[in-house]
């Protein structure tokens, strides 16, 4: 019988393709029985990964956050547990919205103990709530329904109340050119914001995200310190980001 974790990340390859399946079809190609189909979807919806319907899984939409946990799922659980690396008991953090953001805060909310967690993102804040001991701070502003995210000018009003040594961020995209890029200008400037507060940006980011970049530079300058990226990164992005004194981790 596969494990649990090889049948999570099965399920959500074949859901990615898919978008929805039945829980015979499951189990005919898991080879469990229905039982234990059921039961790994039960989990995998209690983390957000997909929604039960009439006994068939099904994922969320691309521009809800629970939908992009499901994408790469794999990669971007590597990549939260490398991001996990950085951080010790009793740090505070500052976290940014984003489906690798999410990982590496369920991550350091089964690995971390005292941690106090700065957060624009609503999800993030509920994803955790039940699983961890840590003080989440959620910023205010304006609450975008589909991303969970908080905007506006007042998260910067509300960030300039705290400095942070490390502040976690996705991103939709990366060129020599524009640097990191995001598809949304309120979300972008979100981050501009937190950015300031924080002594080094690190990006947790999928490695296919560098050959795509979004609408929106970031205009992060030279507050990226790292990227955490998957092993597929190619060795001449790797060299672009070291040129601009970005350390590049793999996991």
């Amino acid at each position: 019988m596969r494990r649990k974790e090889d049948r999570t990340n099965q399920i959500l390859e074949l859901l990615v393709k898919d978008k929805k399946l039945e829980v015979a079809e499951l189990s005919k190609h898991l080879g469990v029985s229905q039982v234990t189909v059921r039961k790994d979807l039960d989990a995998m919806e209690a983390q957000g990964l997909i929604t039960r319907e009439h006994g068939s899984a099904l994922l969320a939409g691309t521009d809800d956050i629970k939908g992009r946990l499901a994408y790469h799922y794999e990669a971007k659980q590597g990549i939260a547990l490398r991001a996990a690396e950085f951080v010790k008991d009793g740090d505070t953090v500052m976290i940014e919205n984003g489906s690798c953001c999410a990982l590496l805060a369920a991550a350091l909310a089964e690995l971390r103990s005292g941690i106090t967690m700065i957060t624009n993102s609503a999800f993030i804040a509920d994803y955790i709530r039940r699983s961890s001991d840590f003080q989440i701070i959620l910023l205010g502003g304006i609450y975008q329904h589909d991303s969970q995210v908080i905007v506006g000018p007042m998260v910067r009003q509300c960030v300039e109340n705290f400095w942070v040594d490390r502040f976690f961020i996705g991103v939709d995209g990366w060129s020599a050119r524009a640097g990191f890029t995001n598809q949304d200008q309120m979300r972008a400037q979100a981050v501009r914001d937190m950015a300031r507060q924080a002594d080094q940006v690190i990006v947790l980011t999928e490695s296919e995200k560098f050959s795509k970049h979004g609408t929106v530079p970031l205009n992060l300058k030279d507050r990226v310190k790292a990227v955490i990226t998957d092993n597929k990164i190619e060795e001449k992005t790797v060299k672009e980001l070291n040129s601009l004194g970005i350390d590049v981790f793999t996991r």
